[in-house]
């Protein structure tokens, strides 16, 4: 039974700590030695030795020495056990030099200490710390992957570069080329070599071709393709083709590799081996990323308003404990239908009559949807195709061009009926533009077409995703069925290029995998209520019998209902059977609102707020010190508000709100009560569950010193936003030794920018001179305040992450973590783990046999509490994949997690069941969930911040500001009050 919510009263004392400890903040001079002066800069130095960089020990005198109680009396040196990573490879590569030296300088202190005394600085590689062995906790199982064995022959690779003169932007065409350029030179000047293609500037052979540099000239005959656009039809194009050696690949880098016996990836001999796999289905699919989508692949199915979704598969070629591995997995995208473009306006608007004019709100709708897009014409003798890069502002009746002879006018509707004796049906739509703004050309949208093969790329709205859901959910049985189905349609083990001329041999069975199911942790409740602890079966449990660990208390609330299909007095009976359901499981909720409940206008919503807020203050103006806690808010009965009433309550008025959809509040459910009760105790500042073992303090390097947990993502706008910004979210638990209670802020930077850009901030003031700031700095300075302890250890969850970003990431956000613990204390540097969350990954996990139910949950997917870190794991680092939750319906996604960095010295056992446990803590449900809770509530705050700048999603796919409004405006900053408690939940 799902539930949601989560929290605990802030004034309650701690087990480690009487409520009468003081809360003392950071000083820059650090500790409580306040004559100290100001810190030196933040940072770590690097020890000589090969193994992970290790922390300095703390000040003398700082706060990490006097704090209360044994355990810390230790440094976080003394409590870590020593690291045996084996020595990095002498032969890292270039960039990964570059990257230590940036590391070396950035992350240490600087050369002289604030005493003086110099400080080394290590040129050592920092990589990503070994995998420091399996895990071993847990019932162990066998599970299939869908990852499949890949074996090379040990031939030698040669890599060539091309050029194609005219130029080719278009990959499909330069493929062509190459294509003929085979058929017609592979005999007489390629060596009879078949050579594998990326469609750009790069080609490449087992064994070497007979010469070291050479041209081509080559003639491809035009198919009539509409997919192709060009200013006249050609029977015949010519181009020249210029070969030259660029290398030699080492395969025998590849082998140590995967052997663990080099540390930096061959990623150049990888990326040609997946070339390799990918050069048939890039010829006959349409390749979207990693992806490949055609209509041979499966049914097509509609998605509605001019959209359709075709069925495909994802392929790449991973290094993995096994050696190398093939990961597919079936996919389906959107796409445009290729249907006339009055269709398509028909069914992106529901429209039956076209014969109106479009207003302007709508005119830039479709803008929006067909700029870019390829359309073909056939009302002339020859197909043709344009692209179009606009429409006009007029209808075709009234949308006038100068003639060849630059002299006469006339309308396009007009041209149409001279020209070609067409005469238009829908004289009131707006011809689409293509060609340049000086030299338009215009095309009336009854007469042009929508090329098919073109992906959607903007946003579908709730409904399309429903759809794309429902036709794609596959349970995991069947799933598998079509994975295998797949590879065995794609015959990898036949294809000439890949078996005969490369040696490539791809097995078609999917990888058994050795696994672990983890134990559930025991989950704390409340010791009034009826069952004060529970261990959850299948990733979930219910609230029957159970109290709040920390309940929450609200002395003043109010409700305001926006929704007219609710019976007038719904408002009152719903906040009369939530507020009982809150008290039933321990929350002191006060029974009568400060000010009455009542109904708005959902017109006038900003004016309904602001007057709630404003009667509330005057109410409570001679308590000093107190204000509206609670604002229950039944949302109005069409969509689109909730982004406005969240940035108005918490940007504007400091308001902590709880929102409900009326068609769930009209029913009374116990279910829905109880979900929404969770909720509003974690905004009250309360705790719904906490970790048994974290109360017995029996988590390893977490319970035995201050920690403080880390989640930390990055949100990037929809396609086609070009000028919003990118979100960052960072949270940290406030509770140790619990951890279960996070304090979010969130931060607006660079379009697209993945790096967190406000971890650490300083800059100059004219009063205040050098000012320290940024997320981490202001979150210690929190959980000081919160804990009456200093952070002993950091553990940051990072997500969002793709592979490629791992060492910038690395570099840039330790780097910051360093320096602001340096601003806060001098000497201050506690030991860091930090770990990339991954979601978006194709890895899918499957029982054995399907058919026994103890190896599956209720979906049939496999249990709750899954860990593997063999064999489709990484050679040599430490990463695993997760399954942590319960399946609902399709097949479930594991989370996979990288340890980039890692001073704590962390078991895989350890980090493995700190993980799986943190994800049945997740303040809004009594259900395990899918990814570690400090990342999902980063996700959830980053998701918030949006709807400030941004606003409700229209069923369009657009947003509701535009890109303009979005650059001009600044994210708002959220109230202090409302950011003391878990808002975003």
């Amino acid at each position: 039974m799902s539930r949601r919510g989560g929290g605990r009263r802030s004034s309650e004392p701690r087990p480690d700590q009487g409520s009468s400890t003081p809360s003392p903040s950071f000083q820059r001079g650090g500790g409580g030695d306040r004559g100290r002066g100001r810190g030196r800069r933040g940072g770590f130095t690097p020890a000589p030795s090969p193994t992970p960089v290790r922390a300095p020990p703390p000040a003398a005198s700082g706060y990490l020495s006097a704090t209360a109680g044994p355990s810390t009396s230790s440094t976080p040196q003394e409590m870590a056990s020593s690291s045996n990573a084996p020595p990095p490879s002498a032969s890292s590569s270039a960039s990964m030099e570059e990257l230590s030296q940036e590391i070396a300088k950035k992350l240490s202190f600087g050369s002289t200490s604030a005493t003086g005394g110099s400080v080394p600085v290590s040129s050592k590689a920092i990589v990503p710390p070994p995998r420091p062995q399996l895990g071993r906790i847990g019932r162990k199982c066998t599970i299939r992957a869908n990852h499949f064995v890949v074996e090379v022959s040990d031939r030698d690779l040669f890599h060539y570069d091309v050029a194609i003169t005219p130029e080719i932007t278009s990959k499909k065409v330069n493929r062509d080329v190459i294509s003929q350029l085979v058929r017609s030179y592979r005999e007489s000047h390629l060596g009879n070599r078949m050579p594998a293609y990326d469609g750009r500037k790069s080609l490449y052979t087992a064994g070497a071709l007979p010469f070291e540099a050479k041209e081509f000239v080559v003639k491809l005959v035009e198919k009539n393709d509409p997919a192709s656009s060009s200013s006249s039809v050609k029977k015949e194009r010519q181009f020249n083709v210029a070969i030259k050696y660029a290398s030699k690949v080492d395969m025998h880098h590849l082998k140590e590799f995967l052997s663990g016996r080099q540390k930096d990836v061959p990623q150049e001999t990888i990326q040609i081996l997946d070339i390799v796999l990918r050069a048939s289905p890039s010829e006959k699919y349409v390749t979207v990323g990693r992806s490949f989508f055609s209509l041979d692949l499966g049914k097509k199915g509609e998605l509605g308003n001019g959209i359709e979704y075709w069925r495909g598969y994802y392929q790449s070629l991973r290094p993995t404990q096994m050696g190398l591995s093939l990961n597919i997995d079936v996919s389906a995208r959107s796409f445009y239908e290729p249907i006339l473009v009055t269709e398509f306006v028909a069914k992106y608007f529901n429209l039956r009559d076209l014969s109106r004019p479009l207003s302007d709100q709508d005119r830039v709708k479709v803008k929006r949807a067909l700029r870019g897009i390829k359309v073909e014409i056939s009302y002339r003798d020859y197909a043709r195709s344009f692209k179009v890069t606009g429409i006009s502002n007029l209808p075709v009746d009234k949308t006038m061009f100068t003639l060849d002879d630059k002299k006469t006018k006339v309308s396009v509707h007009q041209y149409f009926w001279d020209r070609y004796n067409i005469g238009l049906k829908y004289t009131s739509l707006p011809p689409l533009q293509a060609g340049t703004d000086a030299k338009p050309i215009y095309l009336p949208m009854e007469l042009c077409k929508i090329a098919g093969g073109q992906r959607y790329t903007k946003k579908l709205n709730e409904r399309q995703v429903t759809a794309l859901l429902r036709a794609t959910c596959q349970r995991p049985s069947a799933r598998e069925n079509s994975i295998k189905e797949m590879v065995a349609h794609n015959d990898y083990s036949r294809n000439v290029l890949v078996r005969n001329e490369f040696g490539i041999q791809v097995k078609e069975e999917l990888t058994s995998v050795d696994a672990r199911v983890l134990p559930p942790p025991m989950l704390k409740y409340h010791d009034t209520g009826r069952e004060a602890r529970v261990d959850p079966h299948l990733g979930q449990w219910n609230m029957i019998n159970k109290k709040m660990v920390n309940g929450g208390k609200i002395d003043f609330w109010t409700c305001v209902n926006f929704s007219t299909r609710v019976q007038r007095d719904l408002p009152f009976e719903f906040c009369w059977q939530l507020m009982d359901m809150c008290n039933s499981k321990g929350m002191e909720f006060h029974p009568d609102p400060i000010i009455q409940i009542h109904s708005a206008d959902s017109r006038h919503i900003e004016k309904a707020l602001h007057d709630v807020h404003k009667k509330c203050t005057a109410k409570l103006a001679n308590q000093k010190g107190k204000q509206l806690q609670l604002l229950i808010i039944i949302l109005p009965d069409f969509s689109g508000s909730y982004g406005k009433i969240k940035r108005i309550c918490e940007t504007e008025l400091g308001i902590v709100s709880q929102c409900c959809q009326p068609q769930q509040a009209k029913k009374l459910s116990k279910q829905y009560l109880e979900n929404v009760a969770l909720k509003i105790n974690v905004k009250a500042g309360g705790r719904n569950t906490v970790l048994n073992d974290a109360i017995q303090r029996r988590i390893p390097n977490v319970t035995d010193l201050p920690t403080i947990i880390f989640g930390a993502d990055v949100t990037h706008p929809q396609p086609g936003e070009d000028s919003s910004p990118s979100i960052a979210a960072v949270v940290a638990s406030m509770d140790w030794p619990e951890v279960t209670k996070y304090r979010g802020l969130v931060s607006a930077q660079a379009h697209r920018e993945e790096i967190i850009q406000d971890l650490y901030k300083k800059y100059q003031d004219p009063q205040k001179g050098l000012v320290h700031s940024g997320m981490i700095r202001e979150l210690f300075i929190a959980f000081r305040r919160s804990t009456g302890q200093k952070p002993h250890r950091i553990i940051f969850y990072r997500d969002g992450v793709s592979e490629g970003q791992f060492s910038q990431v690395l570099l840039h956000e330790m780097q910051a973590i360093r320096e602001a613990c340096g601003t806060l204390e001098e000497g201050y540097c506690p030991p860091v783990t930090f770990v990339v969350v991954q979601k978006r990954h194709h890895t899918r996990f499957f029982p054995a046999d399907h058919s026994k139910r103890d190896l599956t949950d209720r979906s049939g997917n496999i249990l709750p509490g899954t860990v593997v870190d063999t064999k489709i794991c990484h050679p040599t680092e430490f990463d695993f994949y997760l399954n942590s939750h319960a399946g609902i319906q399709g097949t479930s996604r594991p989370t996979h997690y990288h340890v980039l960095f890692d001073e704590n010295n962390f078991t895989a056992d350890g980090l493995q069941t700190l993980t799986n446990n943190l994800c049945y803590t997740y303040a809004r449900c009594t259900r395990s969930v899918s990814i570690v809770p400090p990342a999902y509530y980063a996700h959830l705050a980053a998701f918030r911040a949006r709807y400030y700048i941004e606003g409700e999603t229209s069923d369009s796919g657009s947003t509701g500001a535009t890109g303009r409004s979005v650059e001009a405006r600044s994210l708002p900053v959220v109230k202090e009050n409302v950011k003391d408690v878990m808002f975003y939940c």
